[in-house]
């Protein structure tokens, strides 16, 4: 049997897809790389452009940011801070589904950091561009008494039941204190929670009226 002539056709193209796909991860290896030196400069002149640029670097250069995060220099870690931000607010802008994904994915990687600044950060950046994927490990860190309060409030900001779900199982189980700040983040979603009454109405200290 002769072999169909479309095989070497078809084989060239899949070749030139793998080549197109090694060459495009390169490029953007390469953003990333270039990214990263530049919020690591301590010149405010690159750096302050690399961040602000950030948004279209995308996803690969999330986790790589919130390394930096824990820089020692205070300005170096706000600017890989600031990037994250661009990179999610680049992430969610209207039909670019696919980047609001890949962003997501990457920010969940960082709610397991071992600096609470970071895991705090990415919860906060999943509040804006978070969806069900999210919800899971986001609702871990109420566990987490470093960060488990910018936990709570970024579900509390995450459409849909799965966050309800989330804070309602952690209801249950919370210590006593926290179970006023779940009610609290609950009433916000519209539920109805009994025997937890919101903190803001309870008097701090005695007041009195005197007599004419």
């Amino acid at each position: 049997m002769k072999p169909s002539p479309l095989i070497p056709t078809v084989t060239a193209a899949v070749a030139t897809a793998t080549a197109l796909g090694v060459s495009a991860r390169a490029a953007q290896a390469a953003d990333v790389n270039e990214l990263i030196a530049k919020i690591k400069s301590t010149d405010d002149a690159v750096r302050g452009p690399a961040w602000q640029g950030a948004g279209p670097v995308g996803a690969p250069a999330v986790v790589p940011l919130g390394q930096v995060m824990t820089d020692a220099d205070f300005e170096i870690a706000r600017s890989a801070k600031r990037a994250i931000e661009r990179i999610v607010r680049h992430a969610g802008r209207p039909g670019a589904d696919a980047d609001r994904k890949a962003v997501q994915t990457e920010l969940v990687k960082l709610l397991t950091h071992a600096a609470a600044p970071v895991r705090s950060h990415a919860a906060w950046m999943l509040s804006e561009i978070g969806d069900d994927a999210a919800v899971g490990p986001m609702a871990a860190l109420l566990a987490d008494s470093a960060v488990k309060e910018d936990a709570r409030c970024a579900l509390e900001r995450i459409p849909g039941p799965a966050a309800t779900r989330a804070l309602k199982q952690a209801m249950a189980g919370a210590p006593e204190a926290f179970k006023y700040a779940l009610a609290h983040s609950l009433r916000v979603r519209g539920e109805t929670v009994e025997g937890y009454p919101s903190q803001k109405l309870v008097p701090t200290k005695q007041t009195g009226v005197k007599a004419a």
